[in-house]
């Protein structure tokens, strides 16, 4: 399991997350088979938001609460792992809500729903359009002066709405989780065909070069949904709308002796900014499948190759 660098900190994470969103369901039996699938493939990352699974009876912080009683973790176990979770999307007629009252009382909801006394990792779900960076400087120092969370960052940024947390943050902003897989890949494809009028990845999307940004800034990546179509339902494995692929990525699997998983997984983990892959699987086998890819050499050409194949252009 390679690990790469959480932020800036000298902390260092699993470059495989396992995502907790689709765990409403569940049963007890099934949570700790998933969790434990994810410790032996060496996860010890689990991502949670307060809003997973608000559309089941037991509403907002639903997941965590079923992560945490199917779990029952000790003191012990508890410091072997990071738990991450998310605030700031609201159901009720459905908005953003950055503020100080909003994030801190999301992230005590959150500690009593996960049975812990801390948060590893506090992120902002997603971009508020009303935020007021001083409100959240005013939660983060809060938060984290009575030790309740250790780190933060966010979920969904532009370049330039980080920029404007900084003005009033003074945590670093550790991570940014981003829609990323090898078809849905603007943010990693733009600005290959630059330069060049009438591609699609010649346009300047959210301000222009959030990959870059993060490496600049020391900002680790997280990438959710990797297997993900893009914005339509569905993954791309296996699917028949993406004949190519599929073939590049059997083809690969069979040369490295992997699962087409590992493959579309090693496209994301390949990069060079360190990125972390987001596993919104329910399926413990496939996290194995998944951590195969976890620190898989492909070679520049087989990057590249994936890239077209899922429809990019690279002039």
């Amino acid at each position: 399991m390679k690990t790469v660098p959480l932020g800036s900190t000298e902390t260092r994470a699993p470059n495989i997350i396992a995502g907790m969103m689709r765990i409403a369901d569940k049963t007890p039996e099934q949570v700790r088979a998933l969790y434990s699938a994810a410790r032996e493939a060496g996860v010890d990352f689990f991502d949670h938001a307060d809003l997973y699974g608000f559309n089941h009876p037991g509403g907002y912080h639903h997941c965590e609460r079923v992560f945490a009683e199917a779990l029952g973790l000790s003191s012990a176990e508890r410091e072997q792992i990071t738990l991450q979770t998310k605030t700031g999307i609201v159901d009720r007629d459905w908005h953003y809500d950055s503020s100080y009252e909003h994030i801190v009382a999301s992230a005590e909801d959150s500690l009593r729903a996960l049975g812990t006394e801390y948060i590893d990792v506090l992120l902002l779900h997603r971009p508020d359009a009303l935020v007021e960076p001083e409100e959240v400087a005013r939660a983060f120092d809060e938060l984290e002066s009575a030790g309740k969370v250790r780190t933060f960052g966010v979920s969904n940024h532009t370049p330039r709405q980080i920029d404007l947390l900084k003005t009033a943050v003074r945590q670093p902003l550790v991570a940014n989780q981003v829609q990323l897989s090898v078809t849905h890949s603007a943010i990693v494809a733009q600005g290959l065909a630059s330069n060049m009028t009438g591609q699609e990845d010649s346009l300047t999307r959210d301000g222009g070069g959030i990959v870059d940004y993060c490496r600049v800034q020391g900002i680790t990546l997280q990438a959710w949904s990797p297997f993900q179509k893009g914005v339509e339902p569905g993954v791309f494995l296996g699917a028949e709308d993406y004949p190519g692929l599929n073939a590049e990525l059997d083809r690969l699997a069979a040369l490295y002796g992997v699962t087409p998983t590992a493959i579309a997984t090693a496209w994301i983990t390949r990069h060079p900014a360190n990125m972390q892959v987001v596993l919104g699987t329910t399926n413990p086998p496939r996290i194995a499948d998944a951590v195969a890819g976890s620190d898989l050499p492909l070679t520049r050409g087989e990057w590249y190759g994936l890239l077209q194949a899922a429809g990019h252009h690279v002039p």
